[in-house]
């Protein structure tokens, strides 16, 4: 039998935040007519459990009779500040379509009524070409910066790459020819720009689906940088358990709650009727209960009859469950190859694949920040405002650097001070002397107050400088061609309490925060 309007209507809708364009939805459902609607991924990051949550709202549009397409937004990828190297743009698509598809797998959607497109296949056309080019003449640098306001990384000096890409959202709903795009809430805004300019461009205003934004394990956005924050589609079992140990789950707290969102808009979306979730306890602690629908569950956890260990060991079976088709999948030794390829890690690449440093990971691990006590420092022979430093970074002898500080710090309080060494640019000669690093400092805006950066008194030469939330291994060496030192310097600031940070993440030392007396403002 097949289903009326009104139930299309509640499997499109259910669980989602904000429909724009509700009307035309129903117009369409009214009229017969089978919804095109597509979801795009820029190919970043690897994908984790949270990607079930759009997944399972796949599910839904195809049990409501619509046409799914899923775009591999490679394009976009590289756009959003190089998140994806080009290097990697194809081997990042084929992951992502392993991935996705065995996700797919694992809650029993037919793949055959799926379309997969990839960015590049028609976003280098030349009439989407001539289309980007149309759009620019008429959306503003501000209204490109608000769009991407949530999605797009955001720096003091952002890169044109990261103006376009909102517009080039807006594109792929003509170029895929939907009725409907779906995303997340944090999308809103390029939606919006989307509704506003497709029609200056002569082109129809289209639907807009919007789930909510599902809290990570430790509170907030649950990210693929944010390790602790994310469960991987590959997590072995153990790490599963350790994660959702160490999750974010406070009795009684409904309101911020990852583990209750991912029951709500994945789990129970995805169980066959009348199977519900099961709680295992102890029959001292009430026994084993099965929550026939999300809201019973909600209720109970609010009241605290259901324990936050209780919710987890539950989660985490069920999380399993999903996870297990794919981890089998992801056996093959074509795969497991395929995500190493597509994921490098820096300090294998460099020493047993020899991949490119492009291919690496952007972040703030690729750079060798290291606690440096400056041992002898006079000024240099040939410039007045600089100052040669003989500087021990816990190598069996100090390095030579150049710094323009002679301005700014007398000499005497350079003299055996503890300073940030940035490690690992190419060694370059200034004024006939050879650096071999760089002292880390704060500036304000004009440059007239310049200050190295900070460290605990009590901290030893060679002591890492390292980012809450990062790890990773340094590059041996950046490459000044690619530009890594300067993409990532955008994003080194102070905050209003004087820390330094990556991101608004704290830059620390085995001893503690690294900090200066000036703040909210730019390191160099």
């Amino acid at each position: 039998m097949s289903e009326s309007w009104e139930e299309k209507k509640h499997l499109i809708t259910r669980n989602l935040q904000e429909t724009l364009g509700e009307d035309k939805l129903v117009q369409f459902l009214k009229e017969g007519r089978d919804v095109r609607i597509y979801w795009g991924t820029a190919t970043t990051g690897k994908p984790h459990v949270a990607y079930f949550v759009p997944m399972s709202k796949i599910a839904d549009f195809l049990k409501a009779g619509c046409e799914v397409t899923i775009l591999f937004a490679d394009l976009h990828a590289y756009l959003d500040n190089m998140k994806a190297p080009w290097a990697l743009l194809e081997l990042r698509v084929k992951y992502y379509e392993a991935a996705i598809k065995a996700m797919l797998q694992s809650i029993d959607v037919p793949l055959d009524k799926l379309k997969f497109v990839k960015g590049t296949d028609y976003q280098l056309s030349k009439e989407y070409t001539l289309d980007v080019y149309r759009l620019t003449s008429m959306v503003t640098q501000h209204d490109a910066k608000k769009a991407g306001a949530e999605v797009v990384k955001q720096v003091e000096y952002p890169l044109l790459s990261g103006l376009l890409y909102p517009g080039l959202q807006a594109l792929d709903e003509e170029y895929l020819k939907v009725d409907a795009q779906f995303g997340g809430v944090d999308q809103r805004k390029i939606f919006t720009l989307a509704e506003k300019y497709l029609p200056q461009l002569g082109y129809a205003k289209r639907i807009h689906l919007m789930n909510p934004m599902v809290p990570g394990l430790a509170g907030g956005k649950m990210s693929s940088s944010e390790e602790d924050s994310k469960i991987d589609l590959l997590d072995t079992p153990a790490t599963v358990k350790k994660k959702l140990k160490r999750a974010f789950c406070e009795p009684g707290n409904i309101q911020d709650n990852g583990l209750l969102s991912f029951v709500k808009h994945v789990l129970f979306s995805l169980f066959p009727d009348g199977e519900g979730f099961l709680v295992t306890r102890k029959p001292d602690f009430g026994g084993d209960t099965t929550y026939a629908t999300y809201e019973e569950l909600e209720v109970a956890f609010a009241k605290e009859e259901v324990h936050p260990g209780d919710l987890k060991e539950a989660v985490e079976r069920y999380i399993n469950r999903l996870l297990d088709p794919i981890r089998k999948t992801f056996e093959s030794p074509e795969l497991k190859k395929l995500s190493e390829e597509a994921y490098p890690v820096p300090g294998k690449a460099k020493n047993a694949s020899k991949a490119p440093q492009a291919e690496m990971e952007d972040g703030p691990h690729r750079l060798d920040m290291r606690v440096g006590r400056v041992v002898e420092v006079k000024k240099h022979p040939d410039a007045d405002t600089l100052y040669v430093e003989s500087i021990d970074v816990g190598e069996p002898t100090p390095r030579t650097i150049v710094s323009g500080l002679a301005n700014f710090v007398p000499l005497e309080e350079m003299q055996n001070r503890l300073v940030v060494v940035l490690c690992n640019l190419k060694a370059a000669k200034m004024r006939g002397v050879e650096s071999r690093g760089m002292v880390l400092c704060t500036s304000n805006a004009d440059h007239t107050d310049v200050e190295p950066l900070c460290v605990p008194a009590t901290s030893q030469p060679g002591d890492r400088v390292t980012v809450e939330g990062f790890s990773g291994q340094p590059d041996e060496q950046l490459n000044p061609k690619k530009k890594v030192w300067e993409r990532l310097q955008t994003d080194l600031k102070t905050n209003a309490a004087g820390e330094a940070t990556w991101q608004d993440n704290v830059l620390t030392t085995p001893a503690g925060r690294v900090t200066s007396r000036l703040t909210c403002a730019t390191i160099k």
